[in-house]
């Protein structure tokens, strides 16, 4: 009962860690601009992801590691501090995006600009991690991530044509601008494979203090959980295709477009919906991403660290947190485009992708680590693709972001 109450949970809060604005805006440029077409990236990416989140959860389990412990133990100190100093500015960016799309939503409901809503939601996500517990932000803040389901109940209140659906999950390219195709599906690619959900899930398993007896729920978490927000992503671009180029909107130039995604289907309560969507699953990641980042550094410097104990027990745990919110403040506090920042630290977070994942794939093959536990053949021709892949995404971000961007 308890592993089934476990496995419940982490699939309900994959909802708050898994969607976030990132999804949310390359799922709506993707859905205006192409149609159904770029579901396929959806897929891809989700399955990868499921793959590397299981292996984050088997790794803590088997060898009562944390990534980042693993990263430093094995590697050395410079490898190390190579992949946390990347890692770091990527988090950083990411944390700004989110605290946008809070800042975003409570704009949708108060009217009042987003610039003036950084200080107060970077004060209550300090305040929720100062003062709350691990379960409170996993189990607590990110189950209220369910109001997104919305998204996919519009989805069949509105009735797409589901051939269409289906044929975009078929990888295609289009014969017209096919830079800026690219560019939205690595945006996509880079939004699903975050290294801060590996960071920070591998840490939440020891935080949770799973044992051997754990492996089967890290693989139903990891397979139903992904693939449970991942649906929720996909409903996204399928109502923007449904809605947007109907409407002559082939690009999507601010958050304002995207926020009347639901009222189609749902009428004036649907911007509501929307605005309280964007808001809970941002405050969700910001709060994941702020722990992750945490996490990371503490973990790497041999501090103490968890969000359980007190913070007089763990002030440098507390004290990245506490800077990365207020350095990640600041570009929304002075007014810079949310959906501008969201789209290029997607971008760049495909860019550091493999400066996570090939350390990884070592680690999930070294019998010291992981023992009986390492990687079999399907698990590494699986990180082995999505290293490549990775490759690929960091060479052609960069010209994509230039002349596709």
């Amino acid at each position: 009962m308890k592993k089934l109450l476990q496995i419940s949970l982490g699939v309900v809060t994959s909802i708050g860690g898994f969607l976030e604005t990132g999804n949310i805006a390359t799922a709506s440029q993707a859905g205006a601009a192409y149609q159904f077409t770029p579901l396929w990236a959806i897929v891809l990416g989700t399955v990868c992801v499921i793959f590397l989140v299981e292996m984050s959860g088997r790794f803590a389990i088997a060898s009562h590691y944390t990534i980042a412990d693993g990263i430093r133990a094995r590697f050395g100190a410079n490898i190390f501090l190579l992949t946390l100093a990347i890692a770091f500015v990527v988090n950083l960016l990411v944390l700004a995006a989110e605290i946008g799309g809070v800042s975003l939503a409570l704009q949708f409901l108060t009217g009042v600009k987003f610039q003036w809503w950084a200080l107060p939601v970077t004060c209550a996500v300090w305040l929720l991690l100062w003062r709350g517990t691990f379960g409170l932000i996993e189990n607590g803040i990110s189950s209220l991530g369910l109001i997104a389901l919305s998204f996919v109940v519009a989805v069949f209140v509105m009735g797409p044509p589901w051939d269409q659906v289906v044929k975009g999950m078929v990888p295609t390219m289009p014969s017209e601008d096919p830079l800026h195709y690219s560019f939205i599906v690595v945006g996509i690619l880079g939004a699903l494979i975050s290294p801060y959900l590996f960071y920070f899930y591998s840490s939440g398993a020891i935080e949770d203090k799973w044992d051997k007896s754990y492996f089967g729920a890290n693989r139903a978490i990891a397979i139903i959980g992904m693939s449970f927000g991942a649906i929720i992503t996909a409903a996204i671009m399928v109502l923007a295709a449904m809605i947007y180029p109907a409407r002559g909107i082939e690009d999507i130039e601010g958050y304002e477009q995207i926020a009347m995604i639901l009222t189609p289907a749902f009428g004036k309560w649907g911007f509501y919906l929307f605005a309280a969507s964007l808001g809970i699953t941002c405050l969700g990641a910001v709060l994941e991403v702020g722990l992750a980042q945490a996490y990371l550094v503490a973990q790497g410097f041999g501090w103490n660290w968890s969000e359980d104990a007190k913070p007089r027990d763990n002030p440098a745990f507390c004290l990245v947190y506490t800077a990365s919110l207020l350095i990640a403040m600041i570009p929304i506090a002075v007014g810079i485009d949310p959906l501008k920042l969201t789209i290029f630290s997607m971008a760049i977070t495909a860019i550091s992708l493999p400066f996570g994942v090939v350390p990884f794939l070592i680690l999930m093959n070294d019998p010291t680590y992981v023992g009986e536990h390492r990687n079999g053949w399907i698990g590494n021709a699986a990180v082995i693709f999505i290293v490549a892949m990775a490759f690929v995404l960091s060479i052609v971000a960069t010209p994509l972001e230039i002349f596709g961007g």
